[in-house]
């Protein structure tokens, strides 16, 4: 069991490192305040060749693996740029891996290189805001109409959509009544965001307003059956191998929000001094401080075991989700200390840490809630009855 990093995989935190400090504090509260979404980060990792990290070579990626992908996400998010700089490349690194997986060699040409080289920008359009995770009753309808499918319906927490000018989209193809399991009958599709068919109205909220939130109002959106990824009626099943690898990045990206917290309230308490003493010599302070770190890294450790058995092909649905509730936890306790850490201080936007404490509640809350997290390990790993 090895856990130090290879000089590879430091080669990589060290070029991500670099990369992210061209985009200081001052960018970021300037995206915070202002919103607009990073692109000029986004174009200096595609240039570089990050954004196909986890992609095949063949395609214009670098074949490395999850593991991998996790460590540069957590380094963006860790650099200061929190969850406003990682959910600006997030997509890139899982969401097309149903079409590296299941789509054609055509599809694989078409559709990759355009991604990994920054010319595309997709978002991943599965939410709805009536059915939220009970993805086999969502609504969106694909109906066949000769060599194209006519998409209606709603999706919701649409992230990137303002700028995206592809869409990775699920639709019932099927009526749910003429299936024979609820999970058949769904179909992907890789397409054109037609905004003449497409609104994508932006939702105002807590955090994060570099990366844009939208709800999306589909009118028959014709899709060429050429974008279609699989066999029709199996979307569901190529989701599924997307949603280990979006829960280990967004637990790393966590971890690295969490860290970031973390080391802003530290070189706090040690310049802070009050009655002729800096604070950090405090217990009261120390001890919330390590206390942060000792969760942090317990989940930093999950989260690479995730990414290890998944990129060795083992199942890791448990470690993966694990991961993910650890993270989230571990990093909004971290940005809580930091804020409490610096009392008045904390609460200013010039600090950062307000801004990490909004931004760790998208963790906590997406891609799925901490309680269906729970209930997941407590069916499928302790063996208790399934409660939902």
């Amino acid at each position: 069991m090895q856990f130090n990093l290879t000089e590879d995989q430091q080669a990589i935190v060290a070029a991500i490192e670099k990369i992210c400090a061209r985009f200081d504090d001052a960018y970021w509260l300037e995206r915070d305040r202002e919103g607009g979404f990073p692109h000029e980060l986004h174009r200096t990792l595609a240039d570089a060749g990050w954004l196909g990290i986890a992609m095949s070579p063949e395609y214009g990626g670098a074949g490395l693996g999850m593991t991998e992908a996790a460590l540069m996400m957590r380094t963006i998010s860790g650099s200061g740029a929190g969850l406003s700089g990682a959910s600006a490349v997030h997509m890139n690194i899982f969401g097309l891996n149903p079409v590296q997986v299941f789509g054609s060699e055509a599809q694989k040409q078409r559709f990759l290189p355009p991604l990994i080289a920054g010319r595309d920008k997709a978002c991943f359009a599965v939410t709805e805001p009536d059915a939220g995770l009970d993805t086999t009753h969502l609504k969106t309808q694909a109906v066949r109409e000769g060599d194209h499918y006519v998409l209606s319906g709603r999706k919701i927490w649409i992230s990137t959509a303002q700028v995206a000018n592809k869409m990775l989209i699920i639709a019932r193809t099927t009526p749910l009544d003429r299936v024979q399991k609820p999970t058949d009958g769904l179909s992907l599709f890789y397409t054109d965001l037609d905004r003449t068919r497409v609104e994508v109205r932006e939702i105002e909220k807590m955090g994060r307003k570099a990366v844009d939130s939208n709800m999306l109002f589909i009118d028959n959106l014709r899709v060429p059956e050429e974008d279609r990824i699989g066999e029709e009626g199996q979307g569901f099943h190529y989701l599924l191998h997307g949603l280990n690898p979006e829960r280990i990045l967004i637990a790393a990206e966590a971890v690295g929000l969490g860290q970031a917290a973390l080391a802003r309230a530290t070189s706090y308490a040690k310049e802070r001094v009050v009655f002729g003493r800096p604070i950090g010599q405090n217990q009261a302070i120390q001890h919330p401080l390590a206390q942060a770190w000792m969760a942090l890294e317990a989940a930093n450790l999950m989260v690479m075991k995730a990414a290890t058995l998944y990129d060795a092909g083992e199942p890791c649905g448990a470690e993966a989700n694990a991961a993910k509730y650890l993270a989230a936890e571990a990093a909004f306790q971290s940005c809580q200390t930091a804020i409490a850490t610096l009392g008045g201080m904390g609460y200013a936007k010039e600090y950062h840490v307000e801004r990490y404490l909004r931004e760790s509640m998208i963790p906590r809350l997406a891609p799925v809630s901490p309680q269906l997290i729970l209930c997941f390990i407590a069916e499928k790993v302790l063996g208790l009855p399934k409660s939902y």
